[in-house]
C-alpha cells in the first residue's frame, strides 16, 4: 500500500494496541519497532505563469473557468471550493466562507480574474451551489446538492477532474497533434492549480505566515512540499542580488 495509506493504519493499530493493553487484553505490543514510513517527495509539477495563461485563453465554458480560476486565485482544493454554496460567498468582499481540511470552516480569498467570471456563471440564482452539473439532478440526489432554480445538481470533483484533464491535454502534451494519440495521455490535474498558486506565491516574495493563511496548511512542513520557488525564479533571484550585476547597472 502507499505511504499514506501504511501510516494511517499504522496510527489506527497503534491507537488500538494501546486502548487494549490499558484494559489488560494484550500483554505485548505485536507492533513495536514498527515505524512510520518517511512521506515520498511530492512530484506535481507547477504550472508556469505561461501555461497558466495559456490554460486561461482556452475555449472553455463560464463554470470550468470559473472553477479553474478560482482554484488558482485562493489557493483552494477542488473538494473545498466544489462544496461551495453561493450563501457562501460575499462578492464584494472577494471571498467565502467554506470547509478546509479536517472540517474547518475557513475562508476563502480571491482575486479580480474569479470576481469578474462569477456573476455570469450565478446569473438567475440566489441559492444553492456554485457550481453545477450540465443535467438534472437524479431524483435520490440531497436538496442541499440541488439548485431549485435549474434543478442541476453540484458538480462532483470526479467530474470537474476529468474535464479538466481532457481540455488541457493538448497543453500539456504540445507537440502531439494526433488526436487518437493525444487521447492516450493525460492532461493537467486540478491539484496543480493549487501547487501553481503556492509556488508562484513564494516566488513573489510571500511570507511564510501568510502562505500558510491563504493555503490553510496546518503546518509549513506540509506547506513547504508545494511553496517551493522554480528554478528560473531562484536563478533570477540570485541574478538581482548580484552585487557585480548591480554595480554594471549604476
Amino acid at each position: 500500500m502507499d505511504t499514506d495509506t501504511a501510516n494511517r493504519e499504522l496510527s489506527i493499530m497503534k491507537a488500538a494496541i494501546g486502548w487494549w493493553r490499558n484494559r489488560d487484553w494484550l500483554a505485548d505490543n505485536p507492533i513495536a519497532g514498527i515505524e512510520r514510513r518517511p512521506a515520498p517527495p511530492d512530484r506535481t509539477k507547477a504550472l508556469s505563469r505561461e501555461q497558466l495563461a495559456a490554460l486561461f485563453d482556452l475555449k472553455a465554458g463560464v463554470r470550468e473557468k470559473t472553477l479553474w480560476k478560482m482554484l488558482y486565485e485562493t489557493c483552494g482544493r477542488a473538494q473545498e471550493i466544489l462544496i461551495l454554496d453561493i450563501a457562501d460567498l460575499l462578492p464584494t468582499d472577494k471571498r467565502g466562507r467554506g470547509l478546509s481540511k479536517g472540517g474547518t470552516i475557513d475562508w476563502v480569498h480571491w482575486q479580480s480574474g474569479t470576481a469578474q467570471l462569477l456573476p455570469p456563471l450565478l446569473k438567475g440564482r440566489a441559492h444553492g451551489p456554485v457550481f453545477l452539473t450540465d443535467r438534472k439532478a437524479p431524483a435520490r440526489t440531497p436538496t442541499t446538492d440541488v439548485c431549485k432554480v435549474t434543478g442541476r445538481g453540484r458538480l462532483s470533483y470526479r467530474r470537474a477532474a476529468e474535464l479538466f484533464e481532457d481540455l488541457t491535454r493538448p497543453l500539456a502534451h504540445l507537440g502531439i497533434l494526433d488526436a487518437a494519440e493525444l487521447e492516450l495521455r493525460g492532461g493537467w490535474t486540478l491539484h496543480q492549480l493549487r501547487h501553481s498558486a503556492h509556488t508562484h506565491e513564494a516566488e513573489d516574495g510571500t511570507n511564510t505566515p501568510t502562505l500558510l493563511a491563504r493555503s490553510r496548511h496546518a503546518s509549513v512542513r506540509s506547506l513547504e512540499r508545494y511553496a517551493r520557488p522554480g528554478v528560473d525564479a531562484v536563478a533570477d533571484h540570485v541574478a538581482d542580488r548580484d552585487p557585480a550585476a548591480r554595480h554594471r547597472s549604476t
